[in-house]
Parts: C-alpha cells; structure tokens; sequence
C-alpha cells in the first residue's frame, strides 16, 4: 500500500434502497425525494474502504463528506478512494474521498482516515 494507490466501485440505488433506509433510519423523508441520501453515498465509499483499500480489518475512525445535489435513484454513482498519507508510526493511513455521477460530475468529496493495525496483524509484517 503506497500513496496513490486508489480504488473504486459502483452502485446504482433503487427505489427499494430508499424504502430500506427510510426503514432503518426512521427517515420517512427519503421515500418522498428521488435523491440519494447523503448516508447511502457514505455507505457507497465506505464499502471501498473496508472491502477494497485499504481493506477487510481496516477500522474506520473517521469519514467527513461534501456533498454537492445531483445523485438521483437510478443513475449509477462510482466512489473512489486514494491513499493521500501514510502515517506508519501510529498505523494510520488517510484517504480522499470522493462519489461521481455516470456523467463525472462530483457529487461528493472528503477525506477518511482508518486505522490498519488489525491489516499490518494479518499480514505478519510490524
């Protein structure tokens, strides 16, 4: 893992994706705007965060989000995260953040700073 290295994925949200957050989250709100919510684009780049870069045991400590209006259900949306800084004495590495429409507009940006202590473990490396 260097910085630089970066990672994406896709995902299109559908009406039954709102149906499910305005379920768990109590936001009945949702279901009446074709939307995104900003916590499904949240959910969106933090799955690239644990399942892609850094990875499964990568602990998340910190996720802020800019979110610019543009992301409607049924448009694909591609978060990408790219290692700014490694901070290996406290086994730490922070991310840019960002979430794009098919089209490139940015619909959001930030930054994620995630713990690796539990990926430098599995490795077998100090």
């Amino acid at each position: 893992m260097k910085v630089g290295d970066s990672s994406e994925a896709t995902r299109t949200f559908t009406s039954r994706d709102l149906r499910v957050y305005a379920a768990l989250s109590g936001h009945k709100g949702a279901m009446k705007s074709e939307r995104v919510p900003g916590p499904l684009i949240d959910a969106l780049i933090s799955c690239v965060l644990s399942e892609q870069l850094p990875g499964n045991g990568a602990i998340s400590l910190k996720l802020e989000t800019r979110y610019q209006p543009g992301a409607v259900i049924g448009e694909p949306l591609t978060a990408k995260v790219e290692i700014a800084q490694l901070i290996p004495d406290e086994q730490m590495a922070e991310l840019t953040t960002s979430c794009n429409r098919a089209d490139g507009k940015v619909i959001a940006r930030g930054r994620a700073l995630v713990r690796l202590s539990d990926l430098v473990q599995e490795s077998g490396e100090d």
